[in-house]
């Protein structure tokens, strides 16, 4: 299990959400499995991932609603599933939320925010989501493989609180602290948490 932390950057500049919680830590062998469910298209990991996941959150209050960190259509064209959704599925199944797919879209295609520095990456991704749902009083969670620095979690949070949501849960399977990317990752050649 990942130690409950708060980064420096997030007690200088809290982000938008209410609760962000992960699993473990992005270090091997977790980092292994996000990788094989994300680029060798191993979808029997999805469920175990979110099964990490859930244990996480057993005494947290279940939102009203889930939604996976939606991928660029180019970028679900090449990859041809997207694996926040396929977490997102199986915990909707087992805590009965209901899941919202459609509800938010990435409108921009952003580089890969692995080849940005980590103090460009909310710039990288400012407006590029926008939701159709009206989410007025609800408390939505939004789902992502691995939350490194936020930046993309925290920008899908703002447009879901800008659609009345009462609140945000950021959950992710893995956390990454900066300096700590296992090294053959630091390059972005096959790490890519934000898609």
């Amino acid at each position: 299990m990942a130690s409950p932390q708060i980064c420096g950057t997030c007690l200088r500049k809290p982000p938008v959400w209410n609760r962000a919680k992960a699993a473990l830590r992005y270090t091997y062998p977790v980092d292994a499995l996000v990788q094989a469910l994300k680029y060798r298209t191993d979808l029997s990991l999805a469920p175990i991932l979110a099964d990490l996941l859930l244990t996480e959150l057993q005494e947290d209050d279940l939102p009203d609603y889930i939604i996976p960190v939606p991928l660029h259509p180019e970028r679900l064209r090449d990859r041809g599933f997207n694996q926040a959704l396929e977490i997102s599925r199986y915990l909707c199944r087992k805590t009965g939320c209901k899941l919202l797919p459609a509800a938010c879209i990435r409108t921009r295609s952003t580089p890969s925010q692995t080849q940005i520095p980590w103090k460009k990456r909310k710039q990288n991704v400012r407006n590029a989501f926008t939701c159709a749902q009206d989410f007025s009083g609800k408390h939505v969670a939004i789902v992502d493989d691995v939350m490194t620095s936020g930046a993309t979690l925290n920008e899908l949070a703002r447009i879901i609180l800008r659609h009345g949501a009462s609140s945000v849960s950021a959950w992710a399977v893995a956390r990454a602290f900066p300096g700590t990317l296992p090294a053959n990752n630091t390059a972005g050649h096959s790490f890519n948490p934000t898609n």
